[in-house]
């Protein structure tokens, strides 16, 4: 298989306390329409994939400030994406669980509905298609790379995802 190019570099943080779960609905993008943590694109400015998560969940949830030492990488996705035209792209996305922070997340303009859920009992009828595969594990603590093919706008695997487990990631 040819090996295609990361075009865009992605993360997402999950707020965990007490065996539950804040999810919100997202409104744009990648993901629109389904239950999501909080997160998005890494920025050439941002100092590490540790903190473009924080400050993405500063973006997205008007109010929650976390630490550094306090996110925890559970996954990499490595996501497929299909176009209407058949072409191809692929999102590198950086998953963490946030295990302590201050602030109470808000609805904001890109993610609405904050709630929270049991991490045994997920919506995942109405998350990304790909997630009912890996995200159980990764919250039980399974550290893993998760390759992903999507067809277009997301919405329909185009085959069961993949997935790797590892003791550790090599970067951070």
């Amino acid at each position: 298989m040819e090996k295609q190019k990361v075009q865009l570099n992605a993360t997402v943080g999950f707020l965990i306390k007490e065996g539950r779960i804040l999810l919100a609905m997202k409104t744009e993008k990648i993901g629109i329409g389904c239950w999501n943590g909080y997160g998005g694109d890494i920025e050439k400015t941002d100092k590490s994939i540790k903190y473009a998560t924080i400050r993405e969940l500063k973006e997205e949830t008007k109010e929650v400030v976390a630490l550094a030492k306090d996110l925890e990488k559970i996954a990499i996705a490595n996501v497929h994406n299909t176009k209407t035209d058949g072409r191809t792209f692929v999102c590198k996305v950086h998953f963490y669980i946030v295990k302590d922070w201050t602030g109470e997340a808000k609805e904001t303009d890109t993610m609405i509905k904050p709630t929270w859920f049991d991490i045994y009992d997920l919506p995942y009828e109405k998350m990304m298609p790909a997630d009912r595969y890996w995200l159980h594990d990764a919250l039980s603590g399974k550290k893993m790379i998760v390759d992903v093919k999507y067809g277009p706008f997301q919405k329909k695997l185009l085959e069961e995802p993949k997935i790797k487990y590892v003791k550790s990631f090599d970067e951070e």
